[in-house]
């Protein structure tokens, strides 16, 4: 097996506006999401979802403000699996809940140092 990161990507301005029902009834989909992770023993961290803010720090010591709110999408969140291939693991995102509401996954393959 391999690792795979899915890293959850949207664009704010899209998220609806949600009550609190909604809201729950959504982050039960994205648990019942990942918990069918976790029973196939393929989950190896849950993820989590990331802060808005945050900086960027380039060569020279430079920091900037980031992520950037000019782009249209941000990364939201990410979590860790394991399977086969790249294949098996896109297959695994297809049925993510941020696909519900615009938003996209990206798979990726780690590669350890």
């Amino acid at each position: 097996m391999k690792d795979f990161l899915l890293i959850f990507r949207n664009d704010p301005g899209l998220m609806p506006q949600e009550s609190p029902e909604e809201m729950q009834a959504r982050m039960k989909k994205w648990m019942d999401w990942i918990g069918n992770f976790a029973a196939q023993n393929k989950l190896i961290d849950r993820g989590n979802r990331l802060h808005t803010a945050g900086s960027v720090v380039k060569p020279g010591n430079i920091v900037t403000d980031g992520p950037y709110t000019e782009v249209k999408e941000l990364i939201g969140g990410y979590t860790l699996v394991k399977a086969e291939s790249l294949e098996e693991a896109t297959e695994m995102a297809k049925n993510c809940p941020i696909l519900l509401v615009g938003g996209n996954v990206e798979v990726r393959e780690i590669n350890p140092m």
